[in-house]
């Protein structure tokens, strides 16, 4: 529960370096559908054929999967904050080059630098936005996925608005928006600190050699494939204008959103990781066989392209999930590695494609889709135990338990209640949840498990840690020589979650069904009624806990 309750701190008082950085994301994001609806624009008035134009996708993605290898190993040097300012600055001027290209070929040449920059930002935004944020964690992360929610929604119309006046306009629309958002970050963000340990670069590509990390990779390339055939070709089929591909991709974006953010860790919470996959995968099979069979109905594309948006969302989040499950080395490599499979799998995909559609027509590009979707199943069966097993590892203790604190007057043997648990953050609240689960303690002659949870963030596809297993350990340390040689028997546990911050609850309730706690103690959020209404999750998950009692301490 890396500080998710912090000091008294409404969620949008925030410091300008918070929304300069939420404002490049909402760009940022944006950019996975702006292009979508001037496709057909770009190859109407640059004679090029949706082949040509899909290279677009092509050099944005494989120089972003190339880039990725390498973007630890820059941050790690030079900080987070110059980073972000980097990826910017090579947005804006990528953007702008690309907006005034004379040729598909310019255009093509010159997403490759706006994916180098994408590539920069989306490594270090989250980790930023968080580092700069009031009212801890959970208010950051609340920040950011609207930004990503309002960015995937508003970026189809955005590019459908700005491509009905030119197809030139989404391109210099992102470079003035993202010009504002480096300028806002030169001023207002704080110097960062350089990490303490460097990456190496060639950490990504060695990491691959773990089976689990690299089956989960190959089943994200497979799904990106069928994802970036889907994206790079069906407006062309739906035979629509600019304006109105806009707004068939802002609701195919809502629905990405909405099931990234919260239906997917609902879903994988209820029935586990593996199992929403498959189906997930089967869905997006089944919407792509669907395209491909209906391509000359520009009802049935427009349909399936919509409701894909449901599967594409869930599938961003939990196949994240599952590659920071498996993986066996440190989050941020883990995240290289995946990064560069899967936006590779997404860059060849429209290239491909585009040669398929050209020989045998579109519905065979979109049948090959289809079965990269469903070739990703038994890739991820192949994983399985793997998967299963790790997850099983989340749930239970992955660090070992810290010594305890106070061996007491009274022999745990004759305790007469049972045992309470203290689940703390780094914050000011620790000490009076400590206090009062002590205080229930002594009152029930009941002992006291201080629990600390290290927190592994999904928000879509992208991943945070937001401390160390050497602060997370320093967290307990330091509660359990506040209660040393008190007359209540206390000890410390580490544990880890993966996921939302609801999965931190899910974790919390199972170590209490472990212990058949009677009471889990923790800090009520003072960052206002919509981060209360996050954490509610977080509460309700350890509620789930058999005759366990939550005290919620303000």
């Amino acid at each position: 529960m890396s500080q998710s309750q912090g000091k008294q701190q409404g969620l949008l008082k925030q410091p300008k370096a918070v929304w300069a950085v939420a404002f490049a994301c909402v760009i940022s994001f944006m950019g996975i559908g702006l292009v979508d609806p001037i496709l057909p624009a770009i190859s109407d008035s640059l004679g090029a054929s949706p082949a040509q134009v899909s290279l677009l996708f092509t050099s944005y993605l494989v120089v972003t999967a190339i880039a990725m290898l390498g973007v630890g190993w820059v941050s790690s040097r030079i900080g987070s904050k110059w980073a972000l300012i980097v990826g910017l600055a090579l947005i804006v001027v990528f953007a702008a080059l690309a907006g005034a290209a004379g040729s598909v070929d310019g255009i093509i040449a010159f997403r490759g630098g706006w994916g180098l920059g994408n590539a920069l930002f989306i490594a270090t935004s989250l980790a930023v936005i968080v580092a700069s944020a009031q009212g801890g964690f959970s208010g950051a992360i609340i920040l950011y996925e609207a930004a990503l929610g309002l960015g995937i929604a508003a970026g189809p119309l955005i590019g459908g608005l700005l491509g009905h006046i030119s197809w030139r306009g989404p391109f210099f629309g992102v470079a003035v928006l993202m010009g504002i958002a480096l300028v806002a970050t030169l001023l207002f963000i704080p110097k960062t600190p350089k990490p303490a340990e460097k990456i190496s670069l060639g950490a990504p590509l060695a990491a691959l050699k773990h089976r689990g990390l690299l089956t989960m990779g190959i089943m994200a390339l497979l799904y990106n494939w069928g994802f970036f055939t889907m994206l790079g070709y069906a407006p062309y089929p739906m035979k629509l204008d600019a304006l109105q591909l806009g707004f068939v991709f802002t609701g195919w974006g809502l629905l990405v959103a909405a099931f990234a953010v919260f239906f997917a860790p609902r879903l994988q919470r209820r029935f586990g990781t593996a199992a929403v996959l498959y189906a997930n995968l089967a869905g997006l099979g089944i919407v792509m066989t669907a395209i491909a069979i209906g391509v000359d109905s520009p009802p049935v594309v427009i349909a399936a392209v919509i409701i894909s948006g449901a599967f594409i969302g869930i599938n961003n989040t939990l196949t994240t999930q599952a590659v920071m499950l498996v993986s066996p080395v440190e989050r941020s490599v883990a995240s290289s590695a995946y990064g560069f499979l899967r936006f590779f799998g997404g860059g060849l995909a429209p290239f491909v494609a585009g040669i398929v559609a050209q020989h045998f027509g579109q519905g065979w590009a979109f049948g090959l889709g289809a079965i990269a979707f469903f070739i990703a199943i038994p890739v991820l069966a192949s994983g399985h135990k793997l998967l299963v097993r790790a997850e099983s590892a989340e749930e239970a203790e992955e660090e070992p338990e810290l010594p305890g604190a106070s061996l007491t007057v009274l022999d745990e043997v004759e305790l007469g209640a049972k045992p309470i648990i203290a689940a703390i953050d780094d914050t000011e609240l620790a000490d009076q949840v400590v206090d009062r689960a002590v205080a229930l303690a002594r009152e029930h002659r009941a002992s006291v498990e201080i629990v600390h949870v290290t927190e592994t963030e999904v928000v879509a596809d992208q991943t945070l840690d937001p401390e160390s297993a050497r602060h997370s350990r320093a967290v307990v340390d330091a509660q359990l020589d506040r209660v040393r040689g008190s007359d209540v028997v206390a000890r410390g546990v580490l544990l880890t979650s993966v996921g939302d911050h609801a999965a931190t609850g899910a974790v919390i309730a199972r170590r209490a069904a472990e212990l058949h706690a009677g009471m889990v103690v923790l800090g009520r959020s003072k960052n206002g009624p919509v981060a209360r209404l996050f954490d509610a999750d977080l509460v309700g998950e350890i509620e789930r806990a058999e005759d366990c009692r939550v005290i919620l301490v303000a």
